[in-house]
């Protein structure tokens, strides 16, 4: 199993924290592994993102136990299409770290710690000229901040030990000029570094799914072949729907009663109490507020009902 190769702290961290691998994971983690170009095409939720990272967290995690330090380098690059998506990222990359490090400790061991850094647009000019001076082992940005790296010498040189490139939300920028952008900033990234990057590709699924690994893999191809040099984890699949239509009882007015309104309300509380997630979906802010008041506050994003588990 593919979790078998990874450090024991590593493994028995994700097993206690994340319980059995999902699909996208457990097919991922053998071609990362193997240092393989890699595309994850698997719906929101399905492990995607941990399925890139972890296997750069154990490589770092044991070159740390094998040297007693690591080096003040960038050896990976996480590259997600918004601003928010990096800040989100970043944030919870501190979960396996922390977890992992914690574990380390109660069994004896010391490994030096795993340095993040986010670089954005909005990312101060103190905090940028402190990656410059210490650069983080994992680095998350954005396209457009990635250009601008890459173009600047002293932030170029600071790529120049960059091995791991991971792009995620591949599918939103594929078709537009900042995939294009993209594209080219991946290369001169892998011209920085002065050596074949692992480049590492986490999308929705996407028809057809080779050209999404073509665009990943620019002109890396297969001997005597046109196909992308990459791994296709492919693993959509479309989760089943248990679909229903509930009217009130009262009749449907162009006016509509306050006592029809509670009712509404009641049933949106009951629904929401009998789910862990309820995205309720409304025309209105003013409509949005009064469920809001009238219902229990676990609510996950604006939007009337689709009920998931």
């Amino acid at each position: 199993m593919s979790i078998d190769r990874f450090h024991p702290v590593v493994a028995d961290w994700f097993t206690t924290a994340m319980g059995e691998p999902t699909e996208p994971q457990k097919f991922g983690w053998p071609e990362i592994q193997d240092d393989r170009h890699t595309l994850i095409a698997a719906p929101t939720g399905s492990g995607k993102t941990l399925a890139a990272f972890l296997t750069a967290i154990d490589r770092l995690f044991r070159e740390g136990l094998e040297t007693g330090e690591l080096p003040n380098e960038t050896t990976v690059v996480y590259i997600s299409p918004l601003k928010a998506l990096s800040s989100d990222i970043f944030a919870n990359l501190s979960t396996p770290l922390n977890g992992i490090e914690k574990l380390a400790h109660e069994r004896g061991l010391e490994p030096p710690p795993i340095r993040t850094a986010v670089r954005t647009g909005d990312t101060p000019a103190s905090e940028r000229a402190a990656m410059l001076r210490r650069p983080p082992h994992i680095l998350v940005t954005t396209p457009e901040s990635l250009y601008l790296m890459v173009t600047a010498e002293r932030s170029r040189n600071m790529l120049r030990t960059v091995q791991t490139v991971i792009v995620d939300e591949i599918h939103a920028i594929l078709g537009s000029r900042r995939g294009a952008h993209l594209s080219l900033t991946l290369e001169r990234l892998e011209h920085a570094a002065a050596r074949r990057l692992q480049r590492i590709g986490l999308s929705a699924t996407q028809r057809p799914i080779e050209d999404v690994a073509s665009y990943l893999v620019g002109g890396d191809r297969r001997d005597g072949s046109d196909s992308p040099n990459c791994a296709i984890v492919d693993r959509g699949h479309k989760r089943d729907m248990d679909l229903a239509i509930e009217v009130p009882k009262s009749p449907l007015e162009a006016v509509m009663s306050h006592e029809v309104w509670e009712e509404l309300y009641g049933r949106l509380t009951d629904l929401v109490q009998d789910h862990r997630t309820t995205l309720i979906f409304v025309n209105t802010r003013r409509r949005r507020t009064a469920s809001e008041k009238r219902s229990t506050p676990c609510f996950d994003c604006d939007g009337l009902a689709g009920i998931g588990n």
